[in-house]
Formats: structure tokens, C-alpha cells, sequence
């Protein structure tokens, strides 16, 4: 999630590093020559995916999901505010230089907030009629309004069942005509747009040749009017198909109060079938991993659920949430805690973005932090390896706590911390693991084995904190990162030289993950809310030495801003052959 800890008082011990000319967002809104330095912290890319061996049925069904990905951003426009759509349609009438510049800058972050300054308004008080508050933490989820304690108590005062929707994935609170609370349905909040979405989703799977995919948009079109979207994942798991498809509500990042509510998110794409194939390795190890962690015999998971898919894709479209701010590199779906109980969960590697972001951000972020004897040890393979690592360890450790005699999840015993803890986890878990894997000479023929895989994983690892720090710190997965730069830092894995640069202890690195990796991996295990607030308390802060590192940085882009040139061909291609 991409909260704000106001528990923590978190805000006023953080200091967030920003990559514009200047090292903050000035108050007030921002001019166009602001604006646009802003928007040049995300560097254009060309995204494209090889279309040659989709069928003719592949290709109708890839152009009907790219359409359908256009309505999801209007959904998620619709979650992160109640005033988005109405701003974003009065910005595209002011064609000024000015104007430009905000619509440009607002769709990069799909909304009037600045993601990676904190979430600060680059617009001013009002606009078009339309007051522009503070980002609301609660987004578009909640009564507007509505505090965390007052909601808290209503939740817990409700009969089980009706508590359990409250905190569901697919529901919205609303005030009803009585003043009093209520739970709403996605399918009955969004209902117009997601009977477009069940439509075009019906016209790909009639499209489409392959079964799992027909099998995947016939159930995800049904889910979206029912509301009961776990036979569709449990479908999406099973999706073995050249076009791989997200669709729906997934993250909960943007339910700043709790990280109950998810927010809708497409991604299209084509497979790799040659790059997942090189995966499968990972996969005859799942159960290994879990059984060697660095945690408590009593909290490891006896049977590993069934080996989840892993598959390599190159992104053709990303919408709503799978196109806001920071570009996803790699997700790991679902998040309902029954499917991945059941089935584990699935990793999707964007295989283009991956490289887009390593060549725009990583290399260039590398030749400033680290020593030049070290910059030659920066690896794709590592960083993407180390990716899928990531995701794949979202899998493993706890799912499941107790307390008193009754089961909970980490999700609920965290609240407003999991993100930001899951995300650190997954991240030292992976490292752990790869290490692990490289010791037992399991990656020889991917990463190699030895002093210089050593020497790559962990330099490449270092290098890539610094891209995730760049981003600021309203991002949970940055976050994580400032509590591991800090911890290992801590304990000597990572050295500090003084001028803004870093390197890796090789005699303590190993020791200092796996100590990391137990913490995170105990308070998820336990539930420990206090322990988490607490990690998070000492650890979320850019210490001045790593500041010195981000200062150097202002000249490299944050992140990447892609142009999915090959949709819009497929897009405008589409009319003539019919």
C-alpha cells in the first residue's frame, strides 16, 4: 500500500528524495516549466512485442482487450477519487501551454497528486469549480471523510459475514439515506462500465481459439456482474495461452486506511515462451525454499501449495493501475488469501519493461553509487532474476496466523504496515533465495555459480535499491527498501564510504539477509502489528549518507513513461482488415 503512517507520525522523519531540478515539489501549483521538469523524471520508451505468431482470432481478441483496458482507467480514475473524472474531463479543455502540462502530468499519476513527491498537489486550491483536497488516504473507497477509527468501529460492531464484506476486496463503503454506514458491491458500484468490460470480454473469448483464454474471459466477464471473482482466478491461474491477459481489481495499494480494497488494473500481453520455458527450474525448488528459510520450524508451510505458474510476457497496453506512476516490472496475483491457499499464487515478468528500466534508470544510477571497480558486476540476468525471485517468495512463508485459537492472515493483523513488510520480504527472501539456490549450484546454467555470480547478484541488488529510493518514499515497495539499505547497513552487508557511494562486505552480506529475512518473516508469522510499526519507525528514513547517493541522482529518471506503439498499431490497423 502507499500509505501514510499518521500512527507512526512517520512524515516528519522521513526525508524523500526527489529527482527534479530541485530536490522538492514547491508548495502551490506548479508552472509549466515545473510540470514538465516533473514529467522528465519519467523517461519515454517505446514498448513493443513481437504480434507475428498470433492467430487472426489472437489478434480480434488482443484489439477487444486493449478496449476494454481503456474503461478500466476510467474505473480506477473513479477509486482513487470522487472528483477525478470531473477534473480530468475539464483539464483536456484547456489546450494552454499550461493546461497541456497538467494533462500530461495528471495522467502520468491518475490524478491531481504527485506520486513520487510525496503525494503533493501540483494544482492549485481549485480548479474548474473543483475543490482539490489532500489525497484522501481512504481514496474513493470511503465516505469521504470517514476516519480510520470511525470506520474500525463500525466494521467490528457488524455480524461476522457482514464484517468480512466490509473488509472484502470488491466492496465500497457508502453512506445510505439514513446517515448510518453500508457495504456496496463493485457490481453494483460500477455497474454501467463493468457491463462494457463483460461485453468485450465475451467478444475476445468468441474471438480467441484457445481454450484456457475462452475459459478466462467467459468467467472474468461473469465475475465482473457477480461480484465473485475466484473461479475466474482460479482460471487465470490456469492461463496457457500466446495473449496473457490481467484484467479486474487486484492491488490494494490505494486503500491508504486499511489495504482492504483493490483497485481495477489491466495489463495485455504476449508470452515468452522461449524466457518462461528457462523459468520451470524455479518451480522443482518451491518446497525446498520453504523448508530452509531463516524462520521458526513451527511458521514454515509443510506442503508448498501446488507449483503456481511463472511466466515471461512483453507488454502490448497497461491501464488503470497497471499504468499510474512507477511502472510494474513484475506482479505476483491473485491476493485472495483462499486461491493462493489452494493453488499459490502467479508470477507475471514484463520482460520489455524490465530491460526498458534497466537500461534507462539502472545503468546510469550504477555509475554513481557504486565504485568503478564494482560497475562492471551490474547484470541484467541478476536484476532480472532477482525480480522473479521476488515475486516468487511472495508465495512462500506465512499465510496464515493465530491468536487466541483463530486464524487470521498477516493482511489483517498489519493493516496499514503489510504492504510495506510484505514487499521488504519479498525482496530479502528473494536474495536469500537466490544465494541458497547459488550455493547448492542450482543456477550454474542461469546466473552461474561462484565468487563473480557472487559479485553480480549482490552489486546488481545494491545498484537496484538505489533505483527503488529514487522513486521516494510514498511507495511501499520503497519504503521496504529504506528499512533494508538501513538494516544492512546496520549490520556491515553494505559499507558507506562517505562521497555517495557503496559497496557490498562480502564476509557479512549473507549473515546480515538472512538475520533481515528472519525479522520480517517472524512479525508477518506472529501478526505482530507493534513489532511492524516499529521496524518501520526506526528503519523508513533516508539516512544522510544515502541521501548523499540520491543527490547525485537528479538527473536520472525515476522511471520510465511508456508508449505502447504496439497497441496502437494493432488499434489502428484493426478497421481495415475488417
Amino acid at each position: 500500500m502507499k500509505t501514510i503512517l499518521a500512527p507512526l507520525v512517520l512524515a516528519a522523519a522521513v526525508t524523500t528524495a526527489f529527482a527534479a531540478e530541485t530536490p522538492t515539489r514547491p508548495a502551490g501549483p506548479a508552472s509549466v516549466n515545473e510540470l514538465n521538469a516533473m514529467a522528465k523524471r519519467f523517461a519515454p520508451v517505446d514498448l513493443t512485442a513481437d504480434t507475428s505468431a498470433l492467430s487472426a482470432g489472437d489478434r480480434v481478441a488482443i484489439e477487444k482487450l486493449i478496449e476494454a483496458a481503456k474503461i478500466i482507467d476510467t474505473l480506477q480514475l473513479r477509486q482513487r477519487w470522487a472528483n477525478n473524472e470531473a477534473l480530468w474531463a475539464a483539464l483536456k479543455k484547456d489546450n494552454s501551454a499550461l493546461g497541456v502540462a497538467r494533462q500530461n502530468y495528471f495522467w502520468i499519476n491518475k490524478g491531481p497528486w504527485s506520486i513520487i513527491d510525496d503525494n503533493k498537489s501540483f494544482m492549485p486550491a481549485e480548479y474548474a469549480g473543483i475543490a482539490i483536497p489532500e489525497k484522501p488516504h481512504g481514496a474513493n473507497f470511503y465516505p469521504a471523510g470517514a476516519t480510520k477509527q470511525v470506520l474500525e468501529t463500525w466494521m467490528n460492531a457488524l455480524p461476522p459475514k457482514e464484517k468480512e464484506q466490509a473488509q472484502w476486496f470488491y466492496t465500497v463503503i457508502r453512506t445510505g439515506p439514513d446517515g448510518k454506514f453500508k457495504t456496496v458491491k463493485y457490481s453494483d458500484e460500477y455497474r454501467p462500465e463493468l457491463e462494457k468490460l463483460a461485453k468485450l470480454l465475451k467478444e475476445a473469448a468468441s474471438a480467441t481459439g484457445n481454450a484456457s483464454l475462452k475459459k478466462f474471459l467467459n468467467l472474468r466477464a461473469d465475475a465482473f456482474l457477480s461480484n465473485d471473482y475466484r473461479e475466474s482466478d482460479f482460471a487465470w491461474m490456469d492461463l496457457d495461452s500466446p495473449v496473457d491477459v490481467t484484467i479486474g481489481p487486484y492491488e490494494t495499494y490505494n486503500d491508504e486506511l486499511f489495504g482492504y480494497k483493490a483497485a481495477f488494473e489491466a495489463y495485455v500481453n504476449i508470452r515468452d515462451p522461449k524466457e518462461t520455458q528457462k523459468l520451470g527450474f524455479f518451480g522443482k525448488h518451491m518446497q525446498e525454499l520453504e523448508d530452509n528459510l531463516p524462520l521458526d520450524k513451527q511458521y514454515r508451510n509443510p506442503k508448498v501449495g501446488a507449483i503456481a505458474p511463472m511466466v515471461v510476457v512483453n507488454q502490448v497496453y497497461g491501464a488503470g493501475d497497471g499504468n499510474m506512476g512507477i511502472q510494474t516490472a513484475a506482479y505476483n496475483l491473485p491476493n485472495d488469501e483462499f486461491v493462493i491457499s489452494k493453488r499459490g499464487s502467479k508470477r507475471v515478468m514484463l520482460k520489455n519493461v524490465q530491460q526498458a528500466k534497466f537500461e534507462s534508470t539502472l545503468k546510469p544510477i550504477t555509475q554513481l553509487v557504486l565504485r568503478p571497480q564494482d560497475q562492471k558486476d551490474l547484470d541484467f540476468d541478476s536484476f532480472f532474476t532477482h525480480i522473479l525471485a521476488h515475486e516468487i517468495t511472495h508465495g512462500l512463508g506465512p499465510h496464515v496466523t493465530r491468536h487466541d485459537g483463530k486464524e487470521s492472515t498477516p493482511r489483517q493483523d498489519l493493516k496499514e504496515a503489510y504492504s510495506t513488510i510484505e514487499e521488504a520480504k519479498a525482496d530479502v527472501t528473494g536474495l536469500w533465495a537466490l544465494s541458497y539456490m547459488m550455493d547448492k549450484g542450482q543456477l550454474k546454467d542461469t546466473l552461474g555459480q561462484g565468487e563473480a555470480a557472487e559479485r553480480k547478484l549482490y552489486n546488481t541488488f545494491l545498484a537496484s535499491a538505489f533505483r527503488t529510493l529514487h522513486f521516494g518514499l510514498t511507495d511501499s515497495h520503497a519504503r521496504g527498501m529504506a528499512i533494508q539499505m538501513n538494516y544492512l547497513l546496520d549490520k556491515g552487508g553494505f559499507v558507506s564510504h562517505g562521497d555517495g557511494t557503496f559497496s557490498v562486505d562480502f564476509k557479512k552480506i549473507k549473515q546480515a539477509v538472512a538475520d533481515l529475512d528472519r525479522e520480517f518473516l517472524t512479525i508477518e508469522a506472529t501478526g505482530d502489528y507493534a513489532r511492524a510499526r516499529a521496524m518501520m519507525a526506526k528503519y523508513v528514513v533516508i539516512r544522510p549518507d544515502v541521501q548523499k547517493a540520491l543527490d547525485k541522482m537528479k538527473a536520472v529518471p525515476n522511471d520510465i513513461r511508456p508508449a505502447f506503439v504496439t497497441a496502437t498499431a494493432l488499434t489502428a490497423a484493426a478497421p481495415a482488415k475488417r
